[in-house]
């Protein structure tokens, strides 16, 4: 049976948020979800393209609605983001590990969200062996995948 981390990467469209003036995008969580044949926006303020696709500075410049979003962005930002999400009606969060915040969570709790934490997305996006896919095996290992 999947974990609910599992079956957070089963919906259709996702909203990949970073803010590269910030720290670096969440590139392969983005490429990864392409490669699953998943629709996936590159929300990013500080970038106008993103992997040769075109980028959105903001969850209200996207052409469609999407299912989700994964939130990596400096620390800082967190709240504001998820408040964002939360605005534009997205309720199925993915806040990179370390991201999290207590506000962040208070706002997503409050608004009934859907909220996975704790770990890395490239992890449960990125299929074959590269360093998440040793991430992914400690994880099973340890029972917290």
């Amino acid at each position: 049976m999947p974990s609910t981390r599992e079956e957070f990467w089963e919906f259709a469209r996702y909203a990949v948020i970073g803010d590269s003036r910030g720290k670096p995008f969440p590139r392969f969580t983005y490429r990864g979800l392409k490669a699953l044949g998943k629709k996936a926006y590159a929300v990013d303020p500080g970038s106008e393209e993103i992997e040769g696709d075109r980028t959105h500075p903001d969850l209200g410049a996207l052409p469609e609605a999407v299912d989700a979003a994964v939130i990596e962005v400096p620390r800082a930002e967190t709240a504001a983001w998820v408040q964002r999400a939360l605005d534009a009606g997205i309720r199925n969060l993915w806040l990179h590990m370390g991201s999290e915040t207590t506000e962040a969570l208070a706002l997503a709790a409050e608004k009934g969200a859907r909220v996975e934490t704790g770990t890395c997305a490239a992890m449960y996006v990125n299929r074959g062996f590269s360093p998440h896919a040793i991430h992914r095996w400690i994880m099973k290992l340890i029972g917290q995948y």
